[in-house]
């Protein structure tokens, strides 16, 4: 089975202002996108950038807060801010149906100072129930990840099975993973295993290297047994292209061409 990657615009292409990384990915084989905010954008105006460059929209975020806020991770597991979050979610959505995007990453946001983590994840999962009622019938799915405690210390999702919990305690035919290998390597690894243990689960895949989060054999994981055991599952989703480039975005892209081959 031939794998699919689509460009991370918030990562690749940086040489290139936004707007203009849409004809950037195009121009080098890419037949999807997918970036964290789009909300700095007009719709209609991303909407025609896709059209334009013959481009699929795969995901997007839910609204995060400013580096360094309390918010900066996503809003889902913050028992103060279920207001602001569901605003987000519902803004979420209307983005991902403008844009034809499948699914909507719900961001899980950092346990807040003077929360226990118990009350964090409670209010976690039934911020994700919620949001998940107000997707039914939008054509868009929503995913949960789990983030590695040295990028993200005190991420409301530690594991990829705590992860796991909340798609199957809101409903897997609701809610799906977002797998993430570098955040799984880093706090986890064993990322065959994990991902055929979890595979029924996984909607989308995203790749980077440890530790420097650039591309794929630039660091340490074994991609050639790791894309081959997830051509074999059968798995036809896409994966999406996390990384920073170590020089420059088409440069770096020989191992593309020869793991997509």
């Amino acid at each position: 089975m031939t794998l699919r990657f689509d460009a991370n615009l918030k990562w690749l292409f940086t040489e290139h202002a936004f707007e203009d990384r849409f004809a950037a990915a195009a121009d080098a084989g890419f037949a999807a996108v997918e970036y964290a905010s789009p909300y700095e954008h007009d719709a209609a105006r991303l909407k025609r950038l896709l059209d334009d460059n013959g481009l699929e929209q795969i995901l997007v975020n839910t609204p995060m807060g400013p580096a360094g806020s309390p918010t900066r991770q996503g809003l889902a597991c913050l028992p103060d801010a279920v207001g602001e979050y569901r605003d987000g979610v519902l803004r979420g959505l209307e983005y991902a149906t403008a844009l034809g995007a499948p699914f909507l990453h719900v961001v899980g946001g950092i346990v807040p100072d003077g929360t226990t983590r118990d009350r964090a994840f409670a209010q976690y999962t039934a911020n994700i129930a919620w949001a998940a009622d107000q997707a039914n019938g939008t054509g868009v799915r929503l995913l949960v990840e789990a983030q590695n405690k040295r990028d993200a210390p005190g991420f409301i999702l530690e594991t990829q099975d705590q992860a796991a919990a909340v798609a199957e305690a809101v409903g897997p035919d609701r809610v799906g993973l977002l797998l993430d290998f570098y955040h799984a390597q880093i706090d986890e690894g064993d990322l065959i295993r994990t991902y055929q243990r979890l595979q029924h689960l996984v909607l989308h895949l995203q790749i980077a290297d440890p530790p420097s989060r650039n591309e794929p054999g630039t660091g340490e994981i074994g991609w050639r047994a790791l894309f081959a055991a997830i051509a074999e599952s059968g798995y036809d989703g896409w994966i999406g292209c996390e990384y920073r480039p170590r020089t420059d975005t088409v440069a770096g892209l020989a191992w593309m061409k020869e793991h997509s081959a």
